[in-house]
């Protein structure tokens, strides 16, 4: 553990927002963390963990608590109990996207569809990272976390996590507390071993976003390739010489509504479905049984809708920014948005309620921030 003078955390976050905390801590293994955590935790101050600070909205007054930095790195391959399978054991402050350039390089297909998403590794499984169809609970096997009320540190398996769409147990949602209070140390992610030969690409919304048929083959190298320029063309890539990148990714998720609601909807508005959960298991006590088994319930799934094309419609174009602020959409993303140029959380603050309010009028749903909200309201 190693105590520094704090800074900050406008420097620290892709945001670019944040006073200086009081306190701030920096542990590069995992041993250090642990120790650093209990010793935080014992104290009883607020506190975060902070790895690359990509989906963070910190308030501009000084964070009165501590804040850790995660700066653990390395990368360890292990056997899979599946024949063409290897799983890999990171560390939580592992760069995300120097992982998926590992996994390519490696030929190991399973999350290259997610290159260039910004953070650490240990913040993946968190909110359950995805795109083009990808997520990281399609590959992830387990975590080794260290639970707050405890202080004591488990392997958990990914069908514990409550993974949803981006969201899990240890996610601080906007206006709640996490179902468990813990911080991951390492993850475990199993990946095919594909090789660098062109293959077909399975999921519909990558070939989608790539131009690909689905007799189309390309390799893994080639998908990371075109997904990062895909990304880049829309201001997801960090890039410091452009302000369209000075934000925490999409700020607001794409809403999860009912069925019926989203018929309420213009045609237009893209949408997906979401599989409903069904309870596999009917248990019918033997004394009661009388040799009918009812059929399932029919149940109508829920239905993802574009929050970008939301707010593009309900008159917020991109760029888009209210008067004297230095906040704004991003030019190439309604989804994003970006810090212009020294703009205070205040003012972002109130870019995302205007975003919301327009969005409500016109259609009748609040949009949810998608970044963990530190220090400040919306």
């Amino acid at each position: 553990m190693t105590e520094v003078t704090p800074v900050p955390l406008a420097e620290l976050t892709t945001l670019r927002t944040g006073g200086a905390p009081a306190r701030m801590l920096e542990a590069s293994t995992t041993d250090e963390l642990v120790a650093t955590l209990r010793e935080v935790w014992a104290d009883g101050e607020p506190w975060f963990v902070l790895g690359g600070g990509s989906n963070l909205f910190v308030g501009d007054e000084p964070f009165d608590g501590t804040v850790v930095r995660v700066l653990t790195q390395g990368i360890e391959r292990m056997p899979a109990a599946r024949p063409g399978f290897v799983r890999l054991r990171i560390q939580a402050g592992h760069d995300w996207d120097a992982l998926v350039a590992y996994a390519v390089g490696e030929g190991l297909a399973g999350i290259e569809a997610m290159s260039g998403i910004p953070g650490t590794v240990g913040a993946a499984p968190v909110q359950n990272i995805g795109a083009y169809g990808q997520e990281i609970v399609q590959t992830l096997v387990e975590v080794e976390l260290i639970d707050e009320s405890t202080g004591e540190i488990s392997t958990v398996p990914a069908a514990d996590l409550g993974l949803g769409f981006r969201t899990s147990v240890l996610k601080h949602h906007h206006g709640s507390v996490p179902a468990r209070r813990a911080v991951i140390l390492s993850v475990t992610l199993e990946l095919a071993e594909v090789g660098h030969e062109e293959r077909t690409i399975s999921g519909e919304q990558l070939r989608t976003a790539l131009g690909l048929s689905p007799d189309d083959t390309v390799s893994v190298a080639w998908v990371r390739d075109h997904v990062l320029t895909t990304r880049a063309r829309k201001g997801m890539v960090l890039d410091a010489d452009d302000p369209d990148t000075y934000s925490a990714g999409s700020f607001f998720q794409n809403a999860v509504v009912s069925a019926s609601f989203a018929r309420t909807l213009p045609d237009a508005c893209p949408r997906w479905p979401v599989a409903p959960d069904l309870d596999p298991v009917l248990v019918i006590p033997l004394s009661a049984f009388d040799g009918y088994v009812p059929p399932p319930a029919s149940v109508e799934s829920d239905v993802k809708v574009s929050a970008a094309w939301l707010i593009e419609h309900s008159g917020v174009r991109k760029g888009f920014k209210l008067p004297r602020s230095r906040a704004a959409l991003s030019s190439k993303h309604a989804l994003a948005l970006t810090n212009r140029g020294s703009a205070t959380a205040a003012e972002l603050a109130e870019l995302a309620r205007y975003i919301q309010g327009r969005v409500q009028a016109e259609f009748g749903l609040v949009l949810q921030p998608e970044p963990v909200l530190v220090n400040v309201e919306l």
